[in-house]
């Protein structure tokens, strides 16, 4: 249904490019550059950026970058491929230069062509990447290099500045010089610059998210500009939101519309027509679900069938969108409307996802559409003034009285589901009132369930036989069955061994030997794992066991961290069930085993704990119930704390000891 224009993909790959500055120049190293190993400001740092310089001017049309970098780590190397993607039909990558110097102050300098690879074509647009690699870089290097991107006089493009980086920045300046009438000095009429629908321009907006201090400013020429010093890195941390949403950076934008109130409230209706209209329960659609549903079916299954019929359906976005000539030759079109996804059994995400909006208002339900942020990918910000920002399409289908949100444009989403990343996030639904912003509920840990069940047969030295089966439900079911969208069974295997390695003690070789019910959404995913090796160690006449087999070798998260910059984030609750039973050797018997417990976080975590003997075996349970998916960083000393005690149990072990031997023996 969307279409993306070639003004607005330009805009979305100039910001990736990080466009920079025409005057910048290469610098004489100093000797204290030349000889640094390390950086005082920036403790174990593979890099450092010592200068990063930024400039887009709009009259002359072009953006130009300029960088110098210390490499003090073999890690650092990675910053001498450079990659600055573009739009190949209408935007020219010039003045590439770039160069190495040693330590010793040998310079070398880029001499290869740079590369230029297809990134992706979409219908008439092609967009590429130039690549080049910096020569002879070593630990110890300085690597400098510019560029230009110039682009056509009738296109605009305010810029986009990533000011937080991976590695340190000790200097950065960005500038940029707007068109006349925005410059912050003029009173020239506005007019002359429309949007991508026809609108006027009216106004130039900025959205930032800067360091303490930090303030845009504009010079005697009315460029606005951007200094800074000592920009730490992009905080990397384990669960964390994505980087998009924490690191500083500044966005620039030509709008139609001045305030966010008046532009969110006309991006809305406008979104909503164009939904309602492309939704429409026209006569094919009427017709189509006429033979799904049943007269006599409730909300629920007339919701439910309709569900699964469009989840049937060739989704693009999970195999492969055809091009215009492969449409035109099988007679077919880009979707328009609803009808039209459903003629051709296929379409994106989102035309999927709005073919289901029709088809239960043709059913006679209740139903609207909701457009919100791939929480993977970013949050909802209303200050940034927009749309685009909103990547995905639910459906919010009133189902007995009760509202309940749908992802049928997610692949394999089974019904009453939705993705993780649709799930704690921000969009714009409509409503019976009309159109408002909301926040979509998260899961409770009960959607998402794993149940590790293992069945083993030990040996007096510690060597083990048996299988494991693995029941999932969920978020993760959901995980695998996307796998096997794009790869055969035997990749699917392999990278489910892979996955099992981080699993299982040490000395186990775990390979899954099938799977069930792997294209079937509405069932539990249930994997068969065959195993052996070696799970205790033998001393004298007992066998050291993990009492707790799939946590005992697991690194559990939080607990080598016990400081922390930003917030926690788990994606989704879950509940992981665990019952091991281990048939002991002949004559062997249980000394030592883990104990029944339970250790809570307050009412939002629980590890249970329960053993149970039998004779000749023994039987341990363990569950792990984890209802919050955030943490506020004033609350990590305490998760910290959970997950030291969680780890702490999970080192218990089954101790086996064999009967003394007879007189005589």
């Amino acid at each position: 249904m969307r279409i993306q224009t070639a003004l607005r993909a330009l805009i979305v790959l100039l910001t990736l490019a990080s466009a920079v500055l025409a005057h910048a120049q290469f610098q004489a190293p100093t000797d204290e550059e030349l000889k640094m190993t390390a950086d005082p400001k920036a403790p174990g740092a593979a890099a450092v950026y010592f200068y990063i310089e930024e400039t887009t001017d709009d009259p002359l049309h072009f953006h130009s970058f300029y960088a110098r970098i210390k490499v003090l780590e073999e890690k650092g190397k990675e910053l001498a491929t450079i990659e600055v993607p573009y739009e190949r039909d209408d935007i020219r990558i010039t003045d590439i230069k770039g160069r190495t110097i040693h330590a010793d102050g040998t310079v070398i300098p880029l001499e290869v062509k740079p590369e230029d690879l297809l990134a992706v074509k979409v219908g008439q647009h092609q967009f590429n990447r130039k690549v080049f690699t910096l020569p002879s870089v070593e630990v110890g290097s300085i690597l400098e290099y510019r560029y230009k991107v110039r682009y056509p006089d009738n296109y605009f493009s305010a810029p986009q500045w990533e000011v937080q980086r991976p590695y340190f920045v000790h200097e950065a300046h960005y500038a940029f010089t707007p068109f006349k009438a925005f410059m912050s000095n003029t009173a020239v009429p506005i007019g002359t610059l429309v949007d991508s629908r026809g609108r006027p321009i009216t106004s130039l907006i900025w959205w930032s998210q800067l360091p303490p201090g930090a303030a845009v400013k504009t010079d005697q020429y009315a460029r606005y500009r951007l200094d800074l010093t000592n920009i730490p890195a992009s905080p990397r941390e384990e669960w964390m939101p994505p980087a998009s949403a924490l690191n500083y950076r500044l966005l620039f934008y030509y709008k139609s519309s001045y305030g966010a109130n008046d532009y969110w409230i006309e991006e809305a209706k406008r979104w909503s027509k164009d939904a309602d209209h492309f939704a429409e329960p026209s006569g094919p659609v009427r017709q189509a679900v006429a033979g799904i549903v049943a007269p006599g079916d409730n909300d629920l299954d007339r919701a439910r069938k309709l569900y699964k019929a469009v989840q049937a359906l060739d989704n693009t976005n999970f195999s492969r969108k055809r091009n215009e000539a492969e449409l035109k030759a099988l007679g077919l079109r880009a979707p328009r409307r609803a009808e039209d996804t459903w003629a051709q059994k296929s379409g994106s995400s989102e035309d999927i996802a709005l073919l289901y909006l029709a088809m239960v208002r043709a059913a006679g339900l209740t139903a609207y559409a909701m457009k919100v942020v791939d929480r993977d990918r970013g949050v909802f910000t209303p200050g940034y003034l927009e749309f685009d920002q909103l990547d995905d399409d639910i459906v919010v289908v009133t189902i007995n009285g009760k509202e309940v949100s749908l992802d049928p444009g997610e692949k394999m989403c089974p019904f009453q589901m939705v993705h993780w990343k649709h799930t704690g996030t921000g969009g714009i639904r409509q409503s019976a009132d009309g159109r408002a912003a909301t926040t979509t509920p998260e899961q409770p840990y009960t959607a998402n369930t794993l149940v590790r069940l293992g069945d083993l047969n030990l040996d007096s030295q510690g060597a083990v036989t048996g299988s494991f089966r693995f029941v999932m439900a969920g978020q993760l079911a959901l995980y695998w069955r996307q796998q096997a969208l794009g790869n055969d069974v035997d990749e699917v295997k392999k990278r489910y061994d892979e996955w099992l390695k981080t699993t299982v003690p040490t000395g186990i070789n775990a390979h899954v030997d099938h799977f069930l019910e792997i294209d079937n959404p509405d069932a539990n995913l249930m994997a068969v794992v065959k195993l052996d090796g070696t799970l205790g160690s033998a001393t004298g006449r007992r066998i050291l066991v993990p009492g707790f087999l799939f946590s005992a070798d697991s690194r559990h998260p939080f607990i080598d961290e016990p400081q922390r910059q930003t917030p926690v984030d788990m994606k989704f609750a879950e509940q992981v069930t665990d019952q091991v039973v281990f048939h002991l050797p002949a004559d062997f018997t249980i000394e030592a085993a883990p104990t029944d417990a339970k250790v809570p976080w307050g009412d939002r975590a629980l590890l249970a704990t329960r053993v149970k003997n039998a004779p000749g075996q023994v039987t341990i349970a363990r569950q792990f119930s984890r209802g919050f998916v955030q943490v506020k960083p004033e609350d990590y000393p305490s998760l910290v704390d959970f997950y030291r005690k969680v780890a702490a149990a999970d080192q218990q072990q089954l101790v086996l000891s064999a009967a003394p031997a007879a007189k005589g023996d």
